[in-house]
């Protein structure tokens, strides 16, 4: 690839990264958090590109000065010397055979295409298939900052299943609950309020799942449907089948379904 389509790349990746850091498409890709630096390597990728055409430009003014420049008998040193042309050799023929060495497959230019489908077209987060064929990215942590004395107390779905599996449910004892996020059904109809975490960006996503009992009117929960839940603690739990994490449960009083939220990785 030459360095004219060089720079085209590297314009239409920086292109696609800023418009996608300048808006909520990033947040399908990265965490939340990694917007600053994604903006700021749009901004060197475009600026990379216009110092390639810079440099390319400069370049072949150089070459057009020095050609003119060129006194009468001096050789050619843009000849192709590799095909054993003599000085009575015709020039013309030089400066094809030359530029025949050189030219780049077209087919290169194919490259631009994802970057294309970058800026039309914005991939789904990863829904409940991915959440079922994934063990549970919940973690042991015994650290629980004091909850406010909300009623009903909203909670985000890792919190929930945090204090549920790894605190016992002490701090949400005689507490009404709401936790949001999507539905998943396992092979046997049980349903999961689930919510996919990052580490870094969608390559990593892990799910955290919370099973729901009580009163869940599955046939209403369409796998990947966003619903908010509102309910209360229960000591039941479960072993997940992919890699044996525990998925605590919610004992549901009251669901209804909501819009997907903005960032569907939050926790």
């Amino acid at each position: 690839m030459n360095r004219t389509a060089q720079a085209v790349v590297l314009f239409l990746t920086g292109g696609a990264v800023l418009r996608a850091g300048f808006t909520d498409l990033y947040l399908q890709y990265v965490k939340a958090g990694l917007r600053p630096l994604l903006l700021a390597a749009g901004f060197v990728l475009i600026a990379a590109a216009a110092a390639t055409v810079w440099y390319e430009m400069r370049a072949a003014r150089a070459n057009r000065t020095a050609r003119t420049a060129r006194t009468p008998g001096t050789p050619d040193p843009d000849r192709n010397h590799e095909d054993g042309d003599d000085a009575d050799g015709d020039s013309e023929n030089g400066a094809q055979t030359h530029a025949h060495t050189h030219r780049e497959p077209r087919v290169s230019w194919l490259l631009v295409l994802p970057f294309f489908a970058l800026i039309l077209v914005a991939p789904p987060a990863p829904g409940s298939y991915s959440a079922l064929r994934s063990g549970t990215a919940l973690q042991p942590t015994w650290d629980f900052a004091k909850l406010p004395a909300d009623d009903p107390l909203r909670l985000e779905l890792l919190d929930y299943a945090s204090r549920a599996a790894y605190d016992h449910g002490r701090s949400l004892d005689d507490r009404r609950i709401k936790v949001t996020g999507f539905v998943a059904l396992d092979r046997g109809g049980t349903p999961y309020l689930t919510r996919m975490v990052l580490n870094c960006c969608a390559a990593d996503a892990r799910p955290v799942k919370i099973g729901l009992t009580g009163h869940t009117p599955t046939t209403a929960l369409p796998p990947d449907s966003w619903i908010e839940i509102t309910g209360a603690y229960t000591g039941r739990k479960a072993k997940d089948p992919v890699n044996g994490g525990v998925i605590p449960f919610i004992k549901v009083d009251k669901v209804h379904q909501v819009p997907a939220p903005r960032d569907p990785y939050g926790n």
